[in-house]
């Protein structure tokens, strides 16, 4: 793996700064950027026509107006993506240029009423403008890219990887050292091991704290997430990924009434075999910080988060995807890089 840009933690901005802009536009990356963001953090999934655009899922009504444009009306459906039915429109039903007559919208309004009036001001980016929004720092800023749903666009004939390695090929950017620096992530398996011989960047398995890899599922595989926790299943991930992006539960537990209650030991077992771990997601609000950290009952609310970095920065973690960009770095000033 290329080794980090910094020697402290990496503060990786999760869809850019979704506490204060929308998520994935551009102004939300623009200003993680301007706060200190050493990785800004796309998810893409693919339209009709074989674009990778930036969404959080490639069903958009939550986060954008597509339910209330009436010439869209017709698109709406159901859909079975990684085998849970979904009802209501999809990135892969429209062409790049209807998906741009689209504007974004805030999807957790109830927490982040802040941007509620940010809808309507922004559009769905391509992933090739997200390497442009990067590529114009002033510094080197990498671009860390999930690929979502992998496993089922192959299956409509939209190869998410394929489509990746050709954007990063066609901008010099599928090597060591380049002037963007990017990172590649996946909650399957079988897409990063396919991606493995294909590019010497860094690649990331993702790991959720319940369920199971959908290629697992889908091949009929007994295992689950917790599975590859074990010291035998890091030191096999360590053959095709460079790291671990657990969810962060799996890094210091929590109780029945969630409140932390210790490490695991999966960083020092990641560690040991050379994987690198970057836990998801550290954010601010009351209604995602354990009991410990909460500062009232006012669910969107800020609660005690560098309370719960420091935590998290004394089990030695290699980074954090963060949506608020400003308080990672804070943490990282007061408490220390390890």
């Amino acid at each position: 793996m290329e080794r980090p840009l910094v020697s402290e933690p990496l503060v990786i901005a999760h869809r850019g700064v979704p506490t204060y802009r929308l998520e994935h536009s551009r102004a939300s990356y623009e200003l993680a950027i301007a706060w200190g963001a050493d990785f800004i953090e796309p998810d893409v999934v693919c339209t009709s026509d074989g674009h990778l655009v930036v969404r959080h899922e490639n069903e958009i009504a939550e986060t954008t107006d597509v339910a209330d444009r009436p010439e869209f009306a017709a698109r709406k459906t159901t859909r079975f993506v990684d085998g849970i039915p979904r009802t209501g429109w999809f990135t892969e039903d429209f062409t790049l240029a209807e998906l741009r007559t689209l504007r974004g919208q805030e999807r957790l309004p109830q927490l982040r009423p802040q941007n509620i009036d940010l809808a309507g001001t922004e559009p769905v980016l391509t992933f090739e403008e997200v390497l442009d929004i990067a590529a114009a720092a002033d510094r080197r800023v990498g671009v860390y890219v999930e690929t979502k749903h992998p496993g089922y666009f192959a299956g409509l004939g939209l190869d998410l990887d394929d489509r990746l390695i050709e954007a990063l090929d066609r901008r010099d950017l599928n090597r060591p050292g380049a002037d963007v620096p990017v990172i590649i992530q996946s909650f399957e398996t079988g897409n990063l091991r396919r991606l493995r011989p294909r590019t010497p960047l860094p690649l990331i398995q993702l790991i959720d704290r319940q369920g199971a890899p959908w290629d697992f599922i889908e091949a009929k595989d007994p295992r689950t997430y917790a599975d590859l926790t074990t010291p035998e299943a890091l030191a096999e991930i360590a053959t095709y990924a460079d790291g671990i992006g657990p969810n962060k539960s799996l890094v210091v537990a929590r109780d029945a009434g969630h409140r932390l209650v210790g490490e695991t030991g999966l960083v020092a077992a990641a560690h040991a075999v050379g994987l690198q771990v970057h836990i998801w997601t550290m954010r601010d609000e009351n209604n995602f910080l354990p009991v410990d950290f909460k500062l009232s009952d006012d669910k969107a609310a800020r609660g005690d988060a560098l309370g719960e970095y420091r935590v998290f920065l004394e089990a030695g973690v290699d980074g954090f995807f963060a949506d608020d960009t400003r308080t990672a770095r804070e943490a990282l000033r007061r408490f220390g890089g390890r």
